[in-house]
Protein backbone atom coordinates (compact mmCIF):
# COMPACT_ATOMS: atom_id res chain seq x y z
CA UNK A 1 0.00 0.00 0.00
CA UNK A 2 1.03 3.31 -0.78
CA UNK A 3 2.43 5.66 2.10
CA UNK A 4 0.39 8.36 3.06
CA UNK A 5 1.88 11.46 1.55
CA UNK A 6 0.53 14.65 0.77
CA UNK A 7 0.10 16.00 -2.42
CA UNK A 8 2.60 19.08 -1.39
CA UNK A 9 5.25 16.79 0.09
CA UNK A 10 5.57 14.30 -2.76
CA UNK A 11 5.98 17.79 -4.64
CA UNK A 12 8.91 18.79 -2.81
CA UNK A 13 10.92 15.63 -2.26
CA UNK A 14 13.90 15.60 -5.26
CA UNK A 15 13.09 12.21 -6.87
CA UNK A 16 16.09 10.14 -7.28
CA UNK A 17 14.09 7.92 -10.15
CA UNK A 18 13.29 10.95 -12.12
CA UNK A 19 15.52 9.87 -15.09
CA UNK A 20 14.67 5.98 -14.34
CA UNK A 21 14.10 4.26 -17.63
CA UNK A 22 10.27 2.50 -17.86
CA UNK A 23 10.78 -1.15 -18.26
CA UNK A 24 8.79 -4.34 -19.23
CA UNK A 25 9.65 -5.28 -15.32
CA UNK A 26 8.58 -2.20 -13.89
CA UNK A 27 5.47 -2.30 -15.90
CA UNK A 28 4.64 -5.72 -14.18
CA UNK A 29 5.08 -4.58 -10.91
CA UNK A 30 3.02 -1.95 -11.20
CA UNK A 31 0.67 -4.53 -12.80
CA UNK A 32 0.89 -6.88 -9.52
CA UNK A 33 0.30 -4.12 -7.09
CA UNK A 34 3.60 -3.51 -6.01
CA UNK A 35 4.09 -1.20 -3.48
CA UNK A 36 7.62 0.13 -3.97
CA UNK A 37 6.98 -0.09 -7.82
CA UNK A 38 3.38 1.85 -7.38
CA UNK A 39 5.94 4.85 -5.00
CA UNK A 40 8.27 5.05 -7.32
CA UNK A 41 5.66 5.71 -10.00
CA UNK A 42 3.69 8.38 -7.91
CA UNK A 43 7.40 9.98 -7.18
CA UNK A 44 8.63 10.13 -10.88
CA UNK A 45 5.56 11.53 -12.51
CA UNK A 46 4.15 13.84 -9.87
CA UNK A 47 5.57 16.93 -10.37
CA UNK A 48 4.63 16.68 -14.25
CA UNK A 49 1.17 16.01 -14.04
CA UNK A 50 0.94 18.78 -10.98
CA UNK A 51 2.49 21.31 -13.69
CA UNK A 52 0.31 19.93 -16.38
CA UNK A 53 -2.58 20.35 -14.42
CA UNK A 54 -1.51 23.79 -13.12
CA UNK A 55 -1.40 24.81 -16.56
CA UNK A 56 -4.51 24.16 -17.53
CA UNK A 57 -6.71 25.30 -14.59
CA UNK A 58 -4.47 27.99 -13.03
CA UNK A 59 -5.44 26.99 -9.80
CA UNK A 60 -3.37 25.74 -7.13
CA UNK A 61 -5.71 24.16 -5.16
CA UNK A 62 -7.39 22.59 -8.15
CA UNK A 63 -4.43 21.17 -9.56
CA UNK A 64 -3.19 19.35 -6.39
CA UNK A 65 -6.66 18.33 -5.99
CA UNK A 66 -6.91 16.69 -9.57
CA UNK A 67 -3.55 15.37 -9.68
CA UNK A 68 -4.37 13.84 -6.84
CA UNK A 69 -7.36 12.37 -8.66
CA UNK A 70 -5.43 11.19 -11.44
CA UNK A 71 -3.07 8.95 -10.00
CA UNK A 72 -6.18 7.38 -7.92
CA UNK A 73 -7.53 6.94 -11.51
CA UNK A 74 -3.92 5.58 -12.55
CA UNK A 75 -3.34 2.95 -10.20
CA UNK A 76 -6.82 1.71 -10.29
CA UNK A 77 -6.09 1.58 -14.54
CA UNK A 78 -3.10 0.26 -14.50
CA UNK A 79 -3.54 -3.10 -15.38
CA UNK A 80 -5.71 -1.83 -18.47
CA UNK A 81 -2.00 -0.36 -19.73
CA UNK A 82 -0.93 -2.01 -23.02
CA UNK A 83 2.13 -0.26 -23.46
CA UNK A 84 0.96 1.06 -27.01
CA UNK A 85 2.31 4.65 -25.69
CA UNK A 86 4.73 5.95 -23.25
CA UNK A 87 3.82 5.14 -19.71
CA UNK A 88 3.73 9.15 -19.16
CA UNK A 89 1.47 10.02 -22.27
CA UNK A 90 -1.04 7.52 -21.14
CA UNK A 91 -1.03 9.26 -17.65
CA UNK A 92 -1.25 12.76 -19.36
CA UNK A 93 -4.01 11.03 -21.20
CA UNK A 94 -5.89 10.37 -17.68
CA UNK A 95 -4.79 13.76 -15.97
CA UNK A 96 -6.33 15.36 -19.16
CA UNK A 97 -9.66 13.36 -18.58
CA UNK A 98 -9.99 14.23 -14.91
CA UNK A 99 -9.46 17.86 -15.55
CA UNK A 100 -12.46 17.76 -18.75
CA UNK A 101 -14.58 15.63 -16.04
CA UNK A 102 -14.06 18.03 -13.55
CA UNK A 103 -14.66 21.62 -16.39
CA UNK A 104 -17.80 19.77 -16.84
CA UNK A 105 -19.11 19.97 -13.37
CA UNK A 106 -18.03 23.32 -12.71
CA UNK A 107 -20.39 23.43 -16.17
CA UNK A 108 -23.72 21.44 -14.82
CA UNK A 109 -23.73 23.26 -12.05
CA UNK A 110 -23.58 27.33 -13.52
CA UNK A 111 -21.01 28.31 -11.49
CA UNK A 112 -18.40 30.94 -12.16
CA UNK A 113 -15.04 29.30 -12.92
CA UNK A 114 -12.38 30.99 -11.35
CA UNK A 115 -8.55 31.44 -11.14
CA UNK A 116 -5.39 32.55 -9.06
CA UNK A 117 -3.09 34.27 -11.42
CA UNK A 118 -0.09 33.93 -8.37
CA UNK A 119 1.32 31.05 -9.95
CA UNK A 120 5.19 31.11 -10.97
CA UNK A 121 4.32 27.52 -12.89
CA UNK A 122 2.00 29.05 -15.22
CA UNK A 123 4.86 30.82 -17.24
CA UNK A 124 4.28 30.30 -21.01
CA UNK A 125 7.94 29.37 -20.79
CA UNK A 126 9.15 32.00 -19.47
CA UNK A 127 7.61 34.73 -21.57
CA UNK A 128 10.18 37.94 -20.48
CA UNK A 129 13.71 37.48 -20.06
CA UNK A 130 14.79 35.44 -16.80
CA UNK A 131 17.53 37.69 -16.14
CA UNK A 132 18.02 39.52 -13.01
CA UNK A 133 16.04 42.67 -13.20
CA UNK A 134 15.13 45.31 -10.86
CA UNK A 135 12.05 45.36 -8.62
CA UNK A 136 10.05 47.61 -10.95
CA UNK A 137 10.73 45.83 -13.91
CA UNK A 138 9.75 42.13 -11.59
CA UNK A 139 6.22 44.08 -11.10
CA UNK A 140 5.80 44.71 -14.78
CA UNK A 141 6.87 41.08 -15.88
CA UNK A 142 4.58 39.73 -12.93
CA UNK A 143 1.90 41.71 -14.74
CA UNK A 144 2.41 41.21 -18.59
CA UNK A 145 2.20 37.02 -17.62
CA UNK A 146 -0.93 37.76 -15.99
CA UNK A 147 -2.01 39.65 -18.51
CA UNK A 148 -1.39 36.18 -21.31
CA UNK A 149 -2.16 33.79 -18.67
CA UNK A 150 -5.83 35.27 -18.60
CA UNK A 151 -6.08 35.73 -22.22
CA UNK A 152 -5.06 32.10 -22.81
CA UNK A 153 -7.84 30.78 -20.62
CA UNK A 154 -10.28 32.62 -23.08
CA UNK A 155 -9.33 30.22 -25.44
CA UNK A 156 -12.13 27.33 -25.48
CA UNK A 157 -10.75 24.25 -23.28
CA UNK A 158 -10.53 21.83 -26.20
CA UNK A 159 -7.92 24.52 -27.87
CA UNK A 160 -5.85 25.18 -25.02
CA UNK A 161 -5.30 22.07 -24.32
CA UNK A 162 -3.56 21.01 -27.36
CA UNK A 163 -1.91 24.29 -27.57
CA UNK A 164 -0.74 23.64 -23.46
CA UNK A 165 0.54 20.22 -24.60
CA UNK A 166 2.75 21.36 -27.56
CA UNK A 167 3.81 24.99 -26.93
CA UNK A 168 4.35 24.86 -23.03
CA UNK A 169 4.53 20.70 -22.47
CA UNK A 170 6.70 20.14 -25.82
CA UNK A 171 4.68 16.86 -26.94
CA UNK A 172 5.02 16.23 -30.73
CA UNK A 173 1.54 16.70 -32.69
CA UNK A 174 1.73 12.44 -32.62
CA UNK A 175 2.08 11.94 -28.67
CA UNK A 176 -0.52 14.96 -28.73
CA UNK A 177 -3.28 12.97 -30.55
CA UNK A 178 -2.40 10.14 -28.26
CA UNK A 179 -3.04 12.30 -25.26
CA UNK A 180 -6.70 13.60 -26.46
CA UNK A 181 -7.31 10.40 -28.25
CA UNK A 182 -7.69 12.42 -31.66
CA UNK A 183 -6.79 12.11 -35.34
CA UNK A 184 -3.53 14.25 -35.98
CA UNK A 185 -5.36 16.53 -38.19
CA UNK A 186 -7.35 17.42 -35.48
CA UNK A 187 -4.29 18.00 -32.89
CA UNK A 188 -3.39 20.27 -35.70
CA UNK A 189 -6.24 22.04 -36.32
CA UNK A 190 -6.91 22.74 -32.23
CA UNK A 191 -3.43 24.17 -32.42
CA UNK A 192 -4.10 26.10 -34.82
CA UNK A 193 -7.30 27.66 -33.39
CA UNK A 194 -5.84 27.68 -30.37
CA UNK A 195 -2.61 30.26 -31.14
CA UNK A 196 -5.26 32.23 -33.26
CA UNK A 197 -7.98 32.75 -30.19
CA UNK A 198 -4.91 33.30 -28.34
CA UNK A 199 -3.89 35.89 -30.52
CA UNK A 200 -6.86 37.80 -30.51
CA UNK A 201 -7.54 37.74 -27.28
CA UNK A 202 -3.74 39.31 -26.63
CA UNK A 203 -4.28 41.63 -29.19
CA UNK A 204 -7.43 43.45 -27.01
CA UNK A 205 -5.05 43.89 -23.85
CA UNK A 206 -3.00 46.32 -22.36
CA UNK A 207 0.42 44.81 -22.55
Amino acid sequence: MIKSVTINEQLTNESTVSSLRVEPEFIERLMAGDAEALETFVARYINDVYKLLLRLTVDKEEASDLTQETFLRAIRAIKSFRGDSDLKTWLFRIAINVSNSRFRWWQKRGASITFSFDSEEVDLRKIASSDTENPECVALKKERESILIKALMKVPKKFRDAMILRDIEGFSYEEIAEILQVNLGTVKSRIARGREEFRKHVSTMDL
